[in-house]
């Protein structure tokens, strides 16, 4: 059994409630409270001795074993109150008062007292604090003049040679003992408790998954936690010094460096501050399964010692953290809201645009048939009669067809959509749509070319729709091409299946309208000359049929020079839309705005060109 367990434990007792969750604090208030409350104890304990062995004590003796409650006071003092600077600043006044009264009595400087005097300071620096060593070596210091002055002045007794002397040598030897042991007990629980701090961090930064860094001067990476080598695929070795800097990607390094450089230059005022930014740094293939690819990262830096001077040679501190994943979310935020931004535009272009095609058309079939109502009191002959009811027919089958656009095209977008493929020879659906629109390509005075493939076979796909497209690119064809122009249709068998061009010399499409050809209700009109009626649906109807039949849409124009769309189907689309890669494709996806091929535009100094000309 420990016979100073009991001592420890009530030692422990006595501890504040504020320190007993702090080890450093504790330790230091264990260093104060044990010599002064063991060595008066002691020193009382034996005081009966003294007394059988001495005799009747002097006043100088009753002094200093009355004395001996000051330490005493002091300990219970910081056990009660908790205050560490304040109870060291007692025991130091204390211990400079009962040595200077003792020493003015038994010889002033050179009394056996006077030596206590170096213990003030010693005792002074348990406390930790400049300013209780300061204010009590100034105290000990003070009292040390003022018994010098008293004893040049010859106004005390000369030291009297007697045993009080070896007693004061003695007892200042055992005090300052005591003092040394606690310091020294104080000491290694600093250093206990500081390396048990870098191990729990070590263990901390090596079990992260956040990767936490040290920055010297310019940057320079002095310690990188292992949880780099998972997220950049490399050793923690070849991030250090600047190597990290050379992962960075050129356009974030100005950031980088700003990040550190504005955490080094925070001052005391501001330590709590951190600095932010998002990075992309490379990370290696090798290692890891990935391919060499760039993560983003957040990085987070403070000043790693806020105490010192601020300035570029400060260390800074860093968490970086994976920020891949919300990026991505981040910019496919950003996309659905682009898209939603543009169903909206969409969205009022076609009410805009229906409204005006449906309210035409509506208007002749009700004005005419007003008149042919009114047919008694107009007087009415049966040449106009006719010429009414055309106009009314051909006014329903306009409306009509802008509303099957609008179901066709909704079915599309919602998948409901179907095809029934049949096998049937294109050749002839081919010339018979050319011939729809021959009449009205020579009104227009347009001329019509057909160029077909002699070759060309029989396709299994859905006959209406394929009529459909073909009706739909030869009437944008003859719309968009002025008086005196071209279009030309052709159709030949490749390996992946067959293509069908239309071409005109009509007015092209612009740079900036590219890319949005084949989104519903879109018209390209800001760059061209004269308005044209339609819906902006007849693109958008033939991207999707193509696509439900398993083939590919793409367009070259120049603005000023004409348009060439090419139609590519496979041969059996019930075959290819059965295999695997293409199972995918239900229905097509129309917010997109763009066609799946290759296209071909001019450059804007001519495109500037031919709209000045033709404005």
């Amino acid at each position: 059994m420990d016979p100073l367990k009991p001592i420890r434990d009530y030692v422990e007792a006595l501890l504040h409630p504020s320190v007993q969750h702090d080890a450093l604090a504790a330790a230091r208030h264990r260093a104060f409270i044990a010599p002064r409350l063991i060595g008066s104890v002691v020193a009382l304990a034996l005081l009966p001795l003294y007394v059988t062995l001495r005799g009747a004590p002097g006043a100088i003796e009753v002094l200093v074993f009355a004395w001996l409650i000051v330490p005493m006071l002091c300990a219970f003092y910081l056990a009660r109150t908790g205050e560490f600077e304040r109870a060291h600043v007692l025991s130091a006044l204390g211990l400079t008062a009962m040595v200077t009264m003792v020493a003015a009595g038994t010889g002033g400087i050179a009394s056996f007292a006077a030596v206590w005097l170096v213990v003030v300071p010693l005792e002074a620096a348990l406390s930790g604090s400049r300013r209780v060593v300061i204010g009590a070596s100034i105290g000990a210091l003070a009292a040390a003049g003022f018994l010098l002055a008293l004893s040049g002045g010859g106004l005390l007794p000369d030291a009297a040679n007697n045993p009080l002397l070896a007693l004061g040598i003695i007892s200042a030897a055992l005090y300052v003992a005591s003092l040394s042991v606690g310091m020294q007990s104080l000491l290694r629980t600093v250093a206990r408790l500081r390396a048990a701090d870098e191990q729990r961090y070590r263990l901390m930064a090596r079990n992260a998954t956040d990767i936490i860094t040290r920055h010297g001067r310019g940057g320079a990476v002095l310690f990188v936690s292992p949880a780099a080598e998972a997220l950049f695929g490399t050793h923690t070795g070849e991030l250090l010094g600047h190597r990290l800097f050379e992962r960075i990607n050129v356009g974030d390094r100005p950031a980088y460096l700003k990040a550190l450089a504005d955490a080094a230059s925070l001052n005391e005022t501001r330590r709590n501050e951190t600095r932010h930014v998002a990075l992309r740094i490379r990370r290696d293939g090798s290692s890891n399964g990935h391919e060499p690819s760039f993560v983003w990262v957040d990085m987070q830096c403070r000043p790693l010692d806020s105490a010192a001077a601020p300035g570029p040679d400060r260390e800074v501190v860093a968490v970086m953290r994976d920020a891949t994943e919300r990026m991505q979310n981040e910019q496919a935020v950003e996309t659905m809201r682009a898209q939603a931004d543009r169903s909206e535009i969409a969205k009022r272009h076609f009410l805009a645009t229906v409204s005006h095609e449906l309210r035409t058309p509506l208007n002749a079939i009700i004005g005419f048939s007003d008149m042919l109502v009114q047919d008694e009191r107009l007087r009415l002959d049966d040449e106009r009669r006719r010429d009414y009811a055309r106009l009314i027919n051909d006014s329903g089958s306009h409306l009509l067809s802008v509303v099957n656009d609008i179901l066709d095209m909704s079915k599309m977008e919602t998948g409901e959509f179907t095809i029934m493929p049949e096998s049937f020879a294109p050749a002839p659906v081919i010339r018979n749509c050319c011939d729809l629109l021959e009449l009205k390509a020579r009104d227009g005075g347009i001329e019509l070319e057909l160029a077909l493939d002699p070759g060309l076979s029989d396709i299994v796909a859905d006959k209406r729709a394929f009529r459909q497209i073909m009706l739909n690119l030869l009437s944008n064809a003859v719309k968009f091409t002025d008086r005196g122009g071209r279009v030309t249709v052709a159709a030949r068998v490749e390996s992946s299946g067959m293509v069908v061009s239309v071409k005109d010399n009509g007015i092209g499409i612009g740079v900036d309208d590219l890319p949005r050809v084949g989104s519903p209700f879109f018209q390209a009109r800001a760059a061209y000359d004269r308005p044209h009626d339609g819906t902006g649906l007849g693109l958008s109807i033939v991207k999707g049929l193509v696509l439900l039949h398993g083939g590919t849409v793409d367009i070259q124009s120049r603005l000023g020079e004409g348009t060439c769309i090419n139609v590519r189907l496979p041969l059996d689309c019930e075959q290819r839309r059965s295999a695997p890669l293409e199972a995918t494709v239900t229905h097509p996806v129309f917010d997109r705005g763009v066609l799946s091929a290759p296209m071909v535009v001019s450059d804007g100094v001519e495109e500037k060109k031919q709209v000045k000309k033709r404005a």
